[in-house]
């Protein structure tokens, strides 16, 4: 075992174990999210897997074949974890375009030849800053919403997707503004709107899911505030999303 793909104990586990699967962005690499990682186990006393999933593997997807590569490690991640949970299910995370990639996984239908069926093994899909939604661009993107639209598998699966609204769009603005603007405008149509820097509010928010909005977060490290895997903004998310009374 890699690694990355070690997974994280606390001293003392909790009877019951579901352990936990991380699914990092477009052109991001393991290493990124050991913060969140620890963080996780933590404050949940679960194991904590990351996929191994790297840039080059991420440079692939622009073809369909170059997502089966990545659902393969998906895969793996979720069939390593699954045999250290009580419950036979483990708690998806999705960064980014992991996200959703992790609603493909999901389908106990076929893709290029090969059924996943992730929906055997997960029973919650987190999705931080995804791109559900691309108004232009993101062809692979779309085709999953038009597949598997909105929280497709629930009530089998719990939907949380989580948004951050951090930086707001301008055309004219700040080099921040400006780079969001186009962005957003790419994603949602509406360069002005509210959003992770990367990813706007609408984009990143699942028809049908349970959503969440934090004020401040960013995409990631470098766009100004803190990002989705901070070790203060982990519990934000992660009890939101856990609250039986939201």
């Amino acid at each position: 075992m890699n690694d990355e793909e070690r997974p994280k104990h606390l001293l003392s586990s909790p009877t019951i174990m579901q352990p936990i699967v991380i699914f990092g962005g477009f052109l991001s690499f393991p290493r990124a999210y050991w913060g969140m990682c620890d963080t996780l186990a933590q404050i949940t006393g679960q194991p904590v897997w990351i996929v191994e999933a790297r840039s080059y593997d991420w440079i692939r997807t622009i073809s369909r074949i170059g997502w089966t590569h990545l659902l393969r490690k998906l895969e793996r991640a979720v069939h390593q974890a699954v045999r250290h949970s009580t419950t036979g299910k483990v708690t998806l995370v999705g960064h980014s375009a992991g996200g959703v990639m992790a609603r493909l996984y999901l389908s106990p239908k076929p893709f290029l030849g090969h059924a996943y069926g992730g929906l055997d093994y997960a029973d919650h899909l987190i999705t931080l800053g995804s791109p559900h939604y691309n108004q232009r661009g993101g062809r692979m993107r779309r085709w999953v919403d038009e597949q598997y639209p909105g929280a497709y598998f629930a009530p089998q699966v719990e939907y949380t997707s989580v948004a951050g609204k951090a930086i707001r769009g301008n055309r004219r603005g700040s080099f921040r503004g400006r780079w969001a603007y186009r962005f957003y405008q790419r994603l949602s149509g509406d360069g002005n709107a509210w959003g992770d820097g990367l990813v706007p509010v609408a984009s990143a928010l699942l028809r049908e899911s349970r959503q969440v909005t934090l004020d401040g977060v960013s995409h990631f490290t470098g766009f100004g505030g803190p990002w989705y895997g901070a070790a203060e903004i982990v519990p934000q998310w992660w009890n939101a999303c856990t609250n039986d009374d939201e």
